[in-house]
């Protein structure tokens, strides 16, 4: 890791926010043996600052639903009929006059091939999205029974587990949120904290529920600060973690390193489908993404596999296996500028370590 010096880094993480539209960053590396650890943020943003995660928080939703799977308290192949309301599953998943709903199984929401429509970005009648009016700084909770009812008015993408097929929905962790608060007895963010942020130590690290709270470093859609805690106060599940980069860091090492479940389960992990905008192509697997890494970038050292999570803020927490580097962060911009300015500092910190 010697090359991997501070001022290579600080070089990235100033470059990160030339990028148009990314107004603060801040990226945490570390190897797994921790002979590596730096945290460098520029812009409007300080190595310790609290964020939003976004969709990083489904990262740790995997692990909960792993857990409780060795606990013998959930099977990925539960129907979900088995642990929600009737009501829910009456037209949840209707297609070409077929109804599916039933076949609809907890390997189905966290792999993303349930078919059922995104509530966030699925175009409804009129051609607007539910996210059209939180962009505008419309702020708005979508509890889930708000979501069903907007999903059984949309059409499904495709059967339930068709092969070769995923689509992106955050309907799907809705759902897994509430499958996960039905075994339990707990509210999701009571079950993060006994499960995941008690037993890591993690005390930056919670549920966002207080909406007076305005610790969290705000994100932005392209030039315009947007604040939605409504919003993100209702949708723990899908993406609704608080936390700092390194308690980030800590969470993803455990992860990847076995604390919560068999480091062996991984790679049953691995069962790809491709994932297209936004944020960009990766591929989701059960619970977890890869990113796509084109030859090119790398063409005489492959990059291969870089596991982990992209958030839909700007967050992300990645690990490279091949040199064990584990990546945290934020470039707080939902428009897709600054996951492309945090990919190529990830993709370049690897190349410099292969």
């Amino acid at each position: 890791m010697a090359e991997l010096n501070e001022a290579f880094l600080e070089q990235l993480v100033q470059k990160i926010i030339r990028k148009k539209n990314v107004y603060s960053c801040v990226l945490c590396v570390e190897s797994g043996d921790g002979s590596l650890s730096w945290t460098g943020a520029a812009g409007d943003m300080q190595p310790d600052d609290r964020y939003f995660i976004a969709s990083v928080t489904k990262l740790y939703i995997t692990a909960v639903v792993t857990r409780l799977m060795e606990e013998n308290r959930l099977r990925l192949d539960d129907p979900i009929a088995d642990h929600l309301p009737a009501e829910y599953m009456i037209g949840l998943h209707v297609l070409n006059g077929k109804d599916h709903s039933h076949e609809i199984t907890i390997r189905h929401l966290i792999s993303n091939t349930s078919g059922l429509p995104d509530y966030f970005f699925h175009k409804q009648p009129g051609g607007k999205t539910a996210a059209d009016s939180l962009l505008d700084g419309v702020d708005q909770s979508w509890h889930l029974d708000k979501t069903i009812a907007t999903v059984k008015k949309l059409k499904p993408n495709f059967p339930p587990g068709k092969k070769g097929k995923a689509a992106y929905s955050d309907t799907n962790y809705q759902l897994l949120g509430r499958i996960i608060e039905t075994v339990t007895g707990m509210t999701m963010g009571e079950v993060l904290k006994k499960y995941l942020f008690d037993e890591l130590g993690l005390e930056q690290t919670y549920a966002y529920s207080d909406t007076e709270d305005t610790s969290p470093v705000p994100f932005y859609f392209k030039s315009r600060k947007l604040w939605i805690p409504e919003y993100i106060a209702s949708v723990t599940a899908e993406g609704g973690i608080i936390s700092t980069a390194q308690e980030c860091m800590r969470f993803t090492k455990a992860f990847f390193q076995g604390r919560f479940f068999p480091v062996e389960k991984i790679e049953d992990m691995k069962q790809w489908n491709w994932i297209y905008p936004p944020p960009g192509l990766f591929l989701f697997g059960i619970g977890l993404e890869k990113l796509w890494t084109p030859r090119i970038i790398s063409p005489f050292k492959p990059i291969r596999d870089v596991l982990g999570f992209w958030g839909q803020t700007g967050s992300f927490a990645w690990h490279h296996p091949e040199t064990d580097l584990y990546f945290t962060g934020t470039t707080n911009q939902i428009d897709g500028s600054g996951h492309s300015a945090a990919g190529s500092a990830i993709f370049k910190i690897i190349k410099k370590s292969l």
